[in-house]
Formats: C-alpha cells, sequence, structure tokens
C-alpha cells in the first residue's frame, strides 16, 4: 500500500519507500525486553517524570544493546506541546556530528494534562526507536511511514507489552 505522496517522489526516494516497506520486524528477547515494558508501566502509573524519563531509557537501552545500534537519549518533558489541532507525541532526532540520536517525549496530554496510557506511550516510544533502526540498523537515508514501518513497530510492541498478534491463526 503507497500514500499519494509516493507518486511525487523521485525514483531514489521511491525506492528508499518501497525498501522500507518491505523489511520485517527485528527479534528482541522477550525475557529482556518484557520486564523493561513493566517498569515503564509502572512509572507512568506513579507520575513521576524521572522514573518515566528513566524507565524509558531503559526500553531504548535495551532496543541498542539487542540490535547493536548506536546507543540513543531519551528525554522525557511534561506536556505535549499542540500546534493546529494536533499534539505532538514523540520526536526523533538523529545523531550527528558525534553526538547521540535523541527521542523526545510527552507524559502528559496537553488539553487534559493526564498522564499518557501505557500502551500510547510505549507505542510513541517503539515509532521513535523505529525511526533510530531505519537510520542506523537499516542504513536508510529517510525513514518514511511505510506499512512495513508501522508492522515493525507493531511487533516490536508485543514483544515488549507481552501482548499477542490478533491475526487470526494460520
Amino acid at each position: 500500500m503507497v500514500f499519494d505522496f509516493y507518486y511525487r517522489l523521485s525514483a531514489p526516494r521511491r525506492r528508499e519507500y518501497e525498501r522500507s516497506d518491505t523489511l520485517g520486524a527485528p527479534r528482541l528477547d522477550p525475557e529482556l525486553m518484557r520486564p523493561l515494558g513493566e517498569r515503564l508501566q509502572a512509572a507512568l502509573a506513579s507520575e513521576d517524570q524521572t522514573s518515566v524519563r528513566m524507565a524509558a531509557q531503559a526500553v531504548a537501552d535495551g532496543f541498542s544493546t539487542e540490535l547493536q545500534l548506536p546507543p540513543i537519549r531519551v528525554s522525557v518533558l511534561r506536556t505535549r506541546p499542540q500546534r493546529g489541532g494536533s499534539e505532538y507525541h514523540g520526536y526523533y532526532e538523529g545523531g550527528e556530528d558525534g553526538k547521540k540520536a535523541r527521542i523526545t517525549l510527552w507524559m502528559h496530554t496537553a488539553r487534559r494534562r493526564q498522564v499518557v496510557a501505557y500502551r500510547t506511550f510505549l507505542r510513541t516510544l517503539l515509532h521513535e526507536l523505529c525511526h533510530h533502526l531505519d537510520f542506523e540498523g537499516f542504513g536508510m537515508n529517510e525513514s518514511f511511514h511505510t506499512e512495513g514501518f508501522y508492522k515493525r513497530e507493531s511487533a516490536l510492541y508485543r514483544t515488549v507489552a507481552g501482548e499477542p498478534s490478533r491475526r487470526p491463526a494460520a
């Protein structure tokens, strides 16, 4: 499945998009990652920003170590910024000039200022880690939101959260 903007891409960017769409999810050790996901869930329930940052960093460290990627720094800020009618959930910045790549996450919703639900927060973290994987693991020049990208994110979510696939058994 391709989105309308695909047809406006140059030939090299189309190839990158198509490559992204075909790549599968890397395997992470559930015995390592699930406890990190549980730690993140507990930290969000505590509503302590430092605990949430440390737990999110532990998930990112486990991800990077398992996949032999360069380390990435995670920052957790308070309330999501808004732009127009939408809220930011997370942001990935690639590492340049010898600096570590960075993920910024927000732990409170913009309107109600409530702590973000665990599933949403974890999915956002994994989404940004998938960008890191695209650049650092797969050597891509761009990280497109392809169907393959979202499949990787969902597979990683199931590993960390310990939820089974929703696909019917064959």
